[in-house]
């Protein structure tokens, strides 16, 4: 199943952009208002529950420096990739979109596809807060 944000677009740099994200501690201002959990696990993983979902770990896998930051799911049950990506448009302004991947069931994915391209989109729109 892959997801796509829409694109969002920063007044802020791309490489500020890369940096902020590669801080995985700035995702808690990315999160939704109904977030339920938010903790930092370590450097590079951090763990969330929204209310009314199962609580997530997610794990800094890469970046590709100024253009893509890339999660994965810290647990084998719900397998997924988190992308973000970075276009400078110009020193300071750049575009972000957020794409998901991950291998599910027909029915988990049916489940999951409305709250999983939600969840996306508000990360995106949060953006700004960064």
């Amino acid at each position: 199943m892959n997801l796509e944000s829409p694109k969002v677009t920063v007044e802020k740099s791309a490489e500020y952009l890369y940096t902020q994200l590669s801080d995985i501690r700035n995702f808690e201002k990315l999160m939704p208002e109904n977030i339920a959990k938010f903790e930092v696990l370590g450097d590079d993983i951090f763990n969330f529950g929204l209310k009314g979902m199962p609580e997530i770990k997610l794990r800094l896998k890469e970046g590709v420096p100024h253009s893509k930051v890339i999660l994965n799911a810290a647990s084998d049950k719900l397998p997924f990739t988190l992308v973000a990506n970075i276009d400078a448009v110009s020193e300071n302004s750049s575009e972000v979109k957020l794409d998901f991947e991950g291998e599910f069931n027909p029915m988990m994915a049916m489940m999951i596809k409305g709250p999983i391209s939600k969840f996306i989109e508000t990360l995106a729109l949060n953006m700004p807060k960064l």
